[in-house]
């Protein structure tokens, strides 16, 4: 049993966990980052039908998306050196953050590759065909038609994958990484005042999470600016409305309701 819920204790992990919201933002940016390349090239073979790339495209995504996180931390952080010792290389002495930040980009590019995929199937084939009619290129008719529509239509998903990356992040303490979360269980160790802990690591995750999704409304809003404003009777997020009128409603893209 922890000792008995003092205020002043709350107020003081507060500000100790402060310094270590730039590890767990880190790991957020990172796997973000990578993501988006592995999400990109996991989706170009499904766009256009690669016959054997679009196969594994689609075994990639199943993995990631059909397992826990936790146990593809550990699948790589313990199993991976071992296949690559069978080659001669040797990634032991690589940092823990590394191996965190690799599965994370690859865990969240299996969701950006369905992103990618139901958002360019989002935009009306018609708009292709047309500037394939005045002359445009393959290339030049998706940066130019396809690819800011899709854009557009992808930022409520990307924002989903944020934050549910950011949440994520308090499993990397499993394999030693001193982020929010592995911070947040040792500084009671000697008082004993855990709940204090953990409703100031629940405040920050919070806030944080706050922000973001306000800074993806915001930029959603400016990409969308050229959608008509609607009435009263009709007030909704500009994004999922888009997403309303252009997706199947059954597509589950959001992580929460995907997670094992």
């Amino acid at each position: 049993m922890g000792a008995k819920f003092d205020l002043s204790y709350l107020f003081e992990y507060f500000v100790k966990l402060l310094p270590y919201v730039q590890i767990s933002l880190f790991i957020v940016a990172s796997s973000i980052a990578l993501g988006l390349l592995f999400g990109l090239l996991a989706a170009l073979p499904r766009l256009y039908r690669v016959p054997v790339l679009q196969r594994l495209s689609q075994v990639y995504a199943s993995f990631f998306r059909g397992t826990p996180i936790l146990i593809q931390l550990f699948l790589f952080y313990y199993g991976l050196p071992e296949v690559l010792k069978l080659v001669h290389v040797d990634v032991t002495r690589l940092p823990v953050l590394a191996f965190v930040v690799l599965v994370y980009g690859l865990h969240s590019g299996a969701y950006v590759s369905e992103g990618i995929r139901a958002a360019v199937s989002a935009v009306d084939r018609g708009q292709v065909e047309a500037a394939y009619a005045v002359g445009m290129g393959g290339f030049k008719a998706f940066t130019r038609i396809v690819f800011p529509q899709a854009f557009a239509v992808a930022v409520p998903i990307l924002a989903n994958l944020v934050i549910a990356t950011l949440k994520d992040t308090s499993l990397a303490f499993t394999l030693g990484v001193m982020e929010l979360t592995g911070k947040a269980q040792t500084l009671p160790t000697m008082s004993r005042h855990f709940i204090e802990s953990y409703v100031a690591l629940a405040a920050i995750y919070f806030i944080i999470s706050i922000v973001l999704e306000r800074l993806f409304v915001l930029a959603e809003r400016r990409m969308l600016r050229h959608e008509r404003e609607t009435g009263p009777a009709e007030k909704v997020p500009l994004g999922k409305k888009w997403l309303k009128k252009r997706t199947n409603a059954a597509i589950a893209l959001s992580k929460g309701g995907t997670r094992a």
